[in-house]
């Protein structure tokens, strides 16, 4: 997911280095893709792990001395849980335009009226775009523009979030806490910097028409992948798999590793990616799905709203099934909603997931993404035998399944 980040980072001119910062401990994959992602885009990546979670505007304000090392004059800030085509420059030139040196910049899209509720809503003034109000998740509508959590940023953002962290300290000074330092570094853009800056004539949003959603959840995920794999084929249509003779037939965007083993007879697309030393046999149809490196379909299985994890097998005549969670189509500004797990005391019916796992970041040598074992996803070895059907279920990691399944998560 972030090499999506990356390489749209990379393209801004004069851009020095590239920070990834989290509270995950570092581990050997990570550490190779870093190494990849510098050989890649010939640009410094490093990763900054923070003691805790620390919030959107903590983690930035406790790293700032690494920020500003390079005597950077302005900064992005991108969220990793969004899918964007990322208007970076677009973003530099509007702030050239409006406002002076020292502004700052949101990325905001429209979104309808009830949706609108999920996000942070902007008020800005319509002929400038000075932000005039701002109100994170409001019970009732403000307004149809959203924050879409991209920003940019001048060091002097550190005063503001600087002032926040001084009014934690002076509130907690009140409070005998043993973890009261931590605390007060636990700092929200959002609630906590952009309420305040709003009318202040320092921050301006950036409307933008391209396409945008957050990936909050496994089915989002299926939906992020397909908006890459659609601007795959506008920016990158080398990247997708065409029909060729002897080769699988291709319906739509189709992301295939060259790794990969396709039997002719297979049917793939749209909106599928296959990662690396995947084997696809005779018949099999897949629509809609991520398939995930070693994983082997059987021949004849079908695959449908489905992400099927890391070294997972699918069985002869076996019907592995999701139900997709799309925004509206008829609506121009609809969102994807981020469902939860249950609803009604019943398993929400979702895209099937294979396992368990994170998304994590994947050259685009393979596919638009690549997952690792982490709550809420997709995951690994999973075995489905031939002939049964496995509908809207979540299946945790190294099970051995030997029935049909149906609306259920197997632990």
């Amino acid at each position: 997911m972030v090499q999506h980040h990356i390489e749209a980072c990379a393209k801004v001119p004069g851009m020095k280095e590239i920070l990834l910062m989290g509270f995950y401990q570092p581990h050997e994959a990570l550490s190779r893709f870093l190494v990849s992602a510098q050989q890649e885009f010939k640009i410094p990546i490093r990763y900054l792990q923070e003691y805790a979670a620390l919030g959107t505007g903590g983690g930035i304000y406790h790293f700032r001395d690494q920020i500003l090392s390079g005597g950077a004059g302005a900064f992005f800030v991108l969220n990793a849980d969004v899918c964007s085509e990322f208007p970076l420059q677009e973003m530099l030139e509007f702030r050239q335009q409006h406002g002076d040196a020292h502004s700052f910049v949101i990325l905001g899209t429209t979104a309808n009226r009830t949706q609108a509720l999920n996000y942070g809503c902007i008020v800005a003034n319509a002929d400038t775009q000075e932000v005039q109000h701002y109100v994170e998740k409001p019970s009732t509508f403000v307004s149809e523009i959203i924050n879409c959590g991209i920003y940019l940023f001048t060091p002097a953002i550190f005063q503001h979030i600087g002032e926040v962290f001084q009014r934690n300290q002076q509130e907690l000074v009140l409070e005998e806490s043993s973890n009261g330092w931590q605390r007060a570094e636990v700092i929200r853009l959002e609630q906590d910097v952009f309420t305040a800056l709003a009318g202040s004539n320092k921050l301006y949003v950036y409307k933008t028409d391209g396409f945008w959603s957050q990936i909050k959840s496994a089915g989002s995920a299926i939906y992020a992948s397909r908006l890459y794999l659609n601007q795959y084929s506008k920016s990158h249509p080398e990247r997708l798999a065409q029909n060729k003779p002897g080769g699988p037939i291709i319906r739509g965007n189709v992301y295939i590793h060259p790794t990969a083993s396709i039997d002719s007879t297979a049917v793939l697309g749209p909106n599928v990616s296959i990662g690396e030393g995947v084997t696809v046999g005779a018949g099999v149809r897949v629509r809609e799905s991520i398939v995930l490196h070693g994983a082997s379909l059987h021949d004849h299985t079908c695959v449908l709203n489905t992400i099927v994890g890391w070294d997972s097998t699918i069985g002869r005549w076996a019907r592995v099934e999701g139900t997709p969670s799309d925004p509206n189509p008829n609506d121009p500004y609809a969102k994807i909603d981020s469902e939860t797990l249950f609803r009604d005391g019943r398993l929400t019916p979702s895209i099937t997931i294979l396992g368990r796992s994170h998304l994590h970041p994947a050259p685009h040598s393979e596919a638009p993404f690549r997952l690792t074992p982490h709550a809420l996803s997709a995951g690994c070895s999973v075995t489905i035998p031939a002939e049964v059907v496995i509908l809207n279920s979540i299946v945790l990691p190294h099970k051995e399944l030997s029935r049909s399944y149906k609306n259920q998560i197997i632990l």
